[in-house]
C-alpha cells in the first residue's frame, strides 16, 4: 500500500522557523549603550562640499580611535615591564602589533588623493594638524619621543594637557624595558637607569651591548621574545611614518604642512629616526 505525504503543518513550519532576535527595547538598544554608535556615527562635521572630506574626516576619526586602543596596550605592557611580568607585557605587544595594522591600513582611502583632490577641502583645516593630535603625542612619549615643547597646543584644555604631562613625566615603554635588563643582571649605566624620563631617549652603547647578549643566548627567553615584540612594533610605526610621508607627499608634494608644520620635510625626518634604536643596532654584532 502507498502513503501519500502530507504537507507540513503551519504549526511545524513556525517550529522550524529560526527564533526571530529580541527587537522590542523600552530605550536605546543594548548594543548603542555599549558601543555608543549614535555618538560615533553623528560625530562628523564638514566644512566644506565637497565629498571627499567625509572620507578624510572619518579616516582620521578611525586613526584617533586606534591611536587610543595602542596607547592603552602600551601602557598596560609598561606596567607589567615594571612589575616583571613579560608574558602580559608581550600578550599586549603583540595585540598592538595587530592593531598597528589595522591603524597602518588606514592610509588606504588617502593613499591616492591627488593635489586637486586635498585641495578640494584642505582649507577646512584650518590651522588643523595631525602633530596637534594629544593621543598620537601619548603614544609617541611611550615610545619615548619625549618632547615638552608637544604640551603647549593643549594648554586650552586641561584634562588632555594632564595626562600628556603625566605620560611625559613617567618611563617610557622602551625605559620599563631597559630597566627589566637591569633587573635581568645586565650592565645598564646608573645614568641611563636614572635618566630624566621627560627627555626623548638617546642610543646608549651599553644599552646595545644588553640587547646583543639576549640575541645571542637562547631565542626562547622571555628576553629575547620581549625584543622581537618591541621589534615588531618598532617596525611597524616605522612604516606608519613612511606611508604617512608618501601620502602627503603625493597629495602636497614639498608645500608647507598644516597648522605652521614643514610638511614632507618634517615627515621625511622623522621617518628616517628608529624606534626602539638599540635593539637595530644590536643585530650587526650578533
Amino acid at each position: 500500500m502507498s502513503h501519500q505525504a502530507h504537507p507540513p503543518s503551519q504549526a511545524a513550519e513556525e517550529a522550524a522557523e529560526p527564533e526571530t532576535p529580541h527587537l522590542d527595547f523600552a530605550g536605546t538598544t543594548p548594543y548603542e549603550d555599549y558601543v555608543r554608535a549614535d555618538v560615533l556615527t553623528h560625530l562628523q562635521h564638514t566644512l566644506s562640499d565637497d565629498p571627499g572630506e567625509m572620507v578624510f574626516l572619518v579616516t582620521t576619526q578611525v586613526m584617533e580611535l586606534w591611536f587610543t586602543v595602542i596607547t592603552h596596550e602600551w601602557e598596560t605592557a609598561a606596567k607589567a615591564l615594571r612589575s616583571d611580568d613579560v608574558p602580559t607585557a608581550i600578550a599586549a605587544l603583540k595585540r598592538s602589533v595587530r592593531e598597528l595594522d589595522a591603524l597602518n591600513a588606514s592610509w588606504r582611502p588617502l593613499a591616492q588623493l591627488t593635489p586637486a583632490q586635498f585641495n578640494s577641502y584642505r582649507s577646512a583645516l584650518g590651522e588643523g594638524s595631525g602633530f596637534q593630535s594629544a593621543m598620537y603625542r601619548r603614544m609617541e612619549f611611550l615610545l619615548g619621543e619625549k618632547s615638552a615643547s608637544m604640551l603647549v597646543p593643549h594648554r586650552g584644555t586641561p584634562r588632555t594637557y594632564a595626562e600628556l604631562e603625566k605620560a611625559l613625566c613617567e618611563p617610557s615603554l622602551y625605559d620599563e624595558a631597559v630597566r627589566l635588563l637591569a633587573r635581568r643582571g645586565h650592565a645598564i649605566p646608573a645614568e641611563v637607569l636614572n635618566r630624566d624620563v621627560s627627555q626623548r631617549y638617546e642610543p646608549v652603547d651599553a644599552v646595545e651591548a644588553a640587547w646583543t647578549d639576549v640575541y645571542c643566548g637562547d631565542p626562547d627567553t622571555d628576553l629575547a621574545r620581549l625584543g622581537e615584540a618591541l621589534t615588531n612594533v618598532a617596525e611597524l610605526v616605522w612604516r606608519w611614518r613612511n606611508d604617512h610621508l608618501v601620502a602627503t607627499r603625493r597629495a602636497m608634494g614639498s608645500k608647507a604642512g598644516t597648522g605652521g608644520s614643514a610638511g614632507v620635510a618634517w615627515l621625511e625626518k622623522r621617518a628616517r629616526k628608529n624606534v626602539f634604536p638599540e635593539l637595530w643596532t644590536a643585530r650587526s654584532h650578533v
